[in-house]
């Protein structure tokens, strides 16, 4: 981590002035200077630097913010790595709070990965298979598509160049058990991982010899967290900018096939589903999001558990799902361009797909799997804003055949009346107000609690949750929570379980004994409740968290 000081003595050498003219033209207008916004198309010049109190702001579009800030929006990329780009460019050295990094990173992983490229043109069975999957020459060359040889070979090159084992290991490449070091990437074919400047980070490589695992990427390290990373990201950018939408795919060969085909736009994920950690590397620029996934079991329920959070998020965009047993890749190799054109400029929206896939889980000639199936997409709809939640319920009524009155959001915020506004402030629930200063400081925890808690759930503060699960941030309700003392963040998950057991089991056994009292409902639904709560309060008991939806 860049240490505060450092950072501070950086942003005192900088100038806007410099700064923004090293990328666009400006021209002296009194104070300040002047020149066409670079963040959207204009021909009048409104976007105004000035040299005073050092920010620029664009009185178009409303762009706006210090010069660090418009490193990170013009070159697309996050805090730490503008600050980097920037002391790069000043002569400034950065200090780290870690001593090793208190030195420039090496070029170890673009030599590693030179000699992968070198071993793939030497290697006619990693060619062939290539080949065979449609992937052209150019795209090798474009991607750094390379080869890993037998455990040895990698560390006999590495000596023999002279390079640092501790690096290595560092990185990821190499493994060591303190006695013996080996190869972490055998026989394999290799994609290196690039960060969102470009630089090398880590690899995912594809056995071509029959391991027992298809793909396996690098392990976690200080410059590789492959729930922050997107697979050629660094190469869909510019045109992600000027298309305002984003492809993501579950493979490697899907992007590498669709950039192929016209469509380098495409990225994808590392091996893991879409986290919340992805949020903030998918707004840059603010593009439609299209999650382009297999029909499987496996990507349904990956796709559902991206558009639960993407639309709670605030995101715009759909869902492709691609079927007979065929992917992007795939289509690409057999011509399908028009069609798969058409699919990504038509996906089926976010809400629109959770919706379909929660009723395709219930038998709906069941009354009483028809009742559950809509209250679990109620407390779906109520992660929404009170716009979209009004927009949808009539959608899901639709669906279910029955009469929207019975579609009953009533959780739902009504920030327009004194009323709502005075009954929130009235009453404080601290263990929700704690589980929203939770998510706010620790948004690396949303998809665990989403896991087991719905958002309905919450009786006083579901609206503010709802906020932040979109990341509206800067919002006054959500500022007030963030600045209040009084209100503590769990410091980490131990800490989170044990919280959410003991308010899942509060609130399973008021539902047991609310339901066990009932009788206004029949004999069948009254044992079926029963048998669902039991059977949730006796895993919690056990310190299992349960699926909510389970």
């Amino acid at each position: 981590m860049i240490t505060q000081d450092s950072i501070e003595a950086l942003k005192a050498r900088l100038d806007i002035v410099d700064v923004v003219g090293s990328y666009v033209e400006l021209r002296k207008a009194g104070a300040n200077y002047k020149a066409p916004c670079p963040f959207h198309d204009e021909k009048t010049a409104s976007f105004v630097v000035s040299p005073s109190k050092q920010i620029y702001h664009c009185f178009g579009c409303g762009a706006g913010g210090d010069g660090i800030k418009f490193v990170m929006e013009y070159e697309k990329l996050n805090y730490p790595e503008a600050l980097e780009k920037l002391a790069s460019s000043h002569n400034f050295s950065l200090s780290y709070s870690e001593e090793k990094k208190n030195k420039p990173r090496s070029q170890f992983m673009e030599k590693i990965n030179s000699w992968y490229q070198y071993l793939l043109t030497k290697n006619p069975t990693a060619l062939s298979y290539l080949k065979e999957r449609g992937i052209y020459d150019s795209s090798m060359e474009k991607f750094f598509i390379g080869y890993a040889p037998d455990s040895n070979s990698t560390i006999n090159y590495i000596k023999s160049e002279l390079l640092n084992m501790s690096e290595a290991i560092e990185m990821g490449v190499i493994g060591s058990d303190g006695a013996k070091s080996y190869a972490r990437f055998i026989e394999r074919i290799m994609f290196p991982i690039h960060s969102a400047n470009g630089a090398i980070v880590g690899f995912g490589g594809r056995t071509i010899t029959g391991h027992q695992a298809k793909y396996v990427n690098s392990p976690e390290t200080p410059y590789f967290n492959k729930s922050r990373l997107l697979y050629a990201y660094h190469l869909a950018r510019q045109s992600i900018h000027k298309t305002k939408q984003i492809v993501i795919t579950e493979g490697y060969l899907d992007v590498i096939m669709l950039h192929q085909a016209g469509f380098d736009n495409a990225v994808a994920t590392l091996g893991t589903a879409l986290t919340a950690e992805h949020l903030p590397l998918l707004r840059k620029g603010e593009p439609e999001v299209v999650m382009a996934y297999d029909g499987d079991k496996a990507g349904r329920v990956a796709a559902l558990k991206a558009s639960k959070l993407l639309s709670a998020s605030g995101f715009s965009g759909g869902v492709v799902i691609f079927g007979a047993g065929l992917d992007p890749a795939d289509m690409v190799q057999k011509g399908a361009i028009e069609e798969l054109s058409e699919m990504f400029r038509t996906p089926q929206p976010f809400i629109e797909f959770v919706i379909d896939e929660i009723l395709s889980l219930y038998n709906l000639s069941d009354p009483k799997a028809k009742e559950v199936c809509m209250q679990e997409a109620i407390g779906y709809l109520k992660t929404l804003s009170a716009m979209l939640q009004d927009r949808y319920k009539t959608y899901l009524a639709q669906r279910l055949g029955i009469n929207p009155s019975f579609v009953r959001l009533t959780n739902q915020a009504n920030t327009n009346t004194n009323k709502s506004v005075d009954d929130r402030s009235r009453h404080k629930d601290m263990w929700e107000l704690t589980l929203i200063k939770t998510v706010l400081e620790h948004p690396e925890f949303i998809e665990q609690i989403l896991d087991v808690l719905d958002p309905s759930l919450l009786q006083f503060h579901s609206h503010e949750f709802a906020l932040a699960l979109r990341g509206k941030f800067d919002e006054p309700l959500l500022m007030a929570i963030s600045v209040d003392e009084q209100i503590r963040a769990l410091k980490n998950e131990e800490a989170l379980r044990a919280e959410l057991i003991s308010f899942l089991m509060k609130h399973y056994e008021r539902e047991y004994k609310k339901v066990n009292t009932q009788k206004d409902i029949s004999f069948e639904q009254k044992a079926f409740f029963i048998r669902r709560y039991k059977g949730k309060i006796s895993q919690l008991k056990k310190g299992e968290l349960v699926a909510f939806n389970s």
